[in-house]
């Protein structure tokens, strides 16, 4: 059954139709809201440019992934799912209209950090809400479709959300109005995810039997988990290594994306937010781009080389990545290593995957992935404040290239050279 017509068949299941529409629609509002907030943090005529005020505002966009993510699951086993879907998109509703009307009175402060924190740690529970109210409305063999199509078609909508946002903003002129202006479309986008929710049972999507036990309890159990995930992955060696290697990478790749931001704001285009900001959506569409080539080439390629060795390849790409941006901060030369470090990024990622779930065990192997998920979006808060000391508020610097261009380079050496290729036994 090919992929169409295997979406068909979901879409003729009324509990699935009505979720994935739920997903459609928030996830499209999630686009909306991410450039607004974008426009609001970074391109904002008002917005600070300095590495420092870039480096964190993006370490709070990025907190609830990192803290809030692992215990989403805690709180969703004790909950009604649809009760959060319609409450939680009702509830960024008014987060989101609150820091559009903070920013037409009184600009960008710590009231828009504030809100824009509360709201996207709202959805980081509504994502693994949706996620775990699937099994309700699909069963049998199209749960691996469905969990395969959902995701990358909510994301494609975030996509095509963020597109819309940015558009209906070039209506107004520069100032206030402008950067609430995509807030504004989003806020009603969440309403109406709001009304979809409304169109599923009220205990459709479980749990059956709500959690009782105290929350304590189960949080400090979560956190447990992760630490045995954690020893478990040393000690097997291999998804232990892999993990290292992507994080070393993550981290790397964090200080390269916001010195993107900067680059593309205040040396190709500044003072003209509108233009540094279609400037940084080219650089993240290459590097999404060079992620696309990496889905094509890394299940073919890696087979030969296997996936440790196609990490370290991957690595080596990212360090010539660095190494080309030394030569001069060009437009063209900005854009060609977005597209190799995209490429690098998602084959490092891709493979990483295969050996974490080829190389754990399965009674281990949710707490493996909770800790990678932390450790992934962690190495990118820290990437931000290691940005915050050592990039200049152009985002250009020989220094920081050739230590990043080095650090990818040895990483790629100690992978190839002592990096484990078999798990130890059991």
């Amino acid at each position: 059954m090919g992929v169409i017509s295997e979406l068909r068949a979901l879409l003729r299941l009324s509990g699935f139709r009505r979720l994935f529409a739920v997903r459609l629609v928030s996830q499209a509002g999630d686009g909306m809201f991410q450039v607004g907030l974008a426009s609001l943090l970074f391109f904002s005529p008002e917005a600070q440019g300095s590495a420092a005020a870039i480096a964190g505002a993006f370490a709070v966009m990025l907190a609830p992934f990192t803290i809030v993510g692992p215990f989403a699951g805690v709180f969703l086993d004790r909950w009604q799912r649809r009760q959060v879907l319609l409450w939680g998109n009702a509830v960024r509703v008014v987060l989101t209209l609150g820091m559009a009307a903070l920013m037409l009175s009184g600009g960008v402060g710590a009231g828009i950090y504030a809100l824009g924190l509360a709201a996207l740690s709202v959805n980081r529970f509504l994502l693994a809400g949706l996620s775990a109210g699937l099994p309700r409305v699909v069963d049998g063999p199209l749960l691996l479709t469905a969990n395969s199509l959902t995701p990358t078609l909510g994301a494609g909508a975030a996509f095509v959300g963020g597109g819309i946002g940015f558009v209906l903003s070039l209506a107004f002129e520069p100032g206030r109005v402008k950067d609430s202006s995509a807030l504004v479309c989003a806020a009603l986008v969440f309403g109406v995810a709001s009304l979809l929710a409304l169109r599923l049972g009220r205990t459709q999507l479980g749990p059956e039997r709500p959690e009782r036990g105290a929350v304590t309890s189960q949080i400090a159990e979560v956190a447990r988990g992760l630490a045995d995930g954690a020893r478990y992955l040393v000690a097997r060696r291999t998804p232990g290594q892999a993990l290292l290697a992507m994080a070393t990478h993550r981290f790397l790749y964090g200080v390269v994306f916001i010195a993107s931001i900067l680059i593309a704001r205040n040396l190709l285009e500044p003072g003209n937010p509108d233009a540094g900001l279609a400037t940084f959506g080219v650089v993240v569409g290459l590097t999404g781009v060079g992620g696309a080539g990496a889905v094509l080439l890394t299940p073919t390629l890696s087979r030969y080389t296997g996936p440790q060795a196609w990490i370290a390849i991957m690595l080596v790409l990212a360090a010539a990545s660095q190494l080309l941006l030394l030569t001069t901060p060009s437009r063209a030369v900005v854009y060609t290593g977005a597209a190799l470090l995209g490429l690098a990024a998602q084959g490092t990622k891709i493979a990483v995957d295969t050996i974490v779930q080829r190389d754990t065990e399965d009674g281990f192997r949710g707490r493996a992935f909770a800790f990678y998920d932390v450790l992934y979006n962690a190495a990118f808060v820290g990437a931000a404040a290691l940005a915050a000391f050592t990039l200049p508020d152009t985002g250009w610097s020989r220094p920081v290239f050739v230590a990043l261009a080095v650090a990818y380079a040895l990483a790629a050496l100690l992978l190839w050279t002592r990096g484990a290729r078999t798990r130890p036994t059991p």
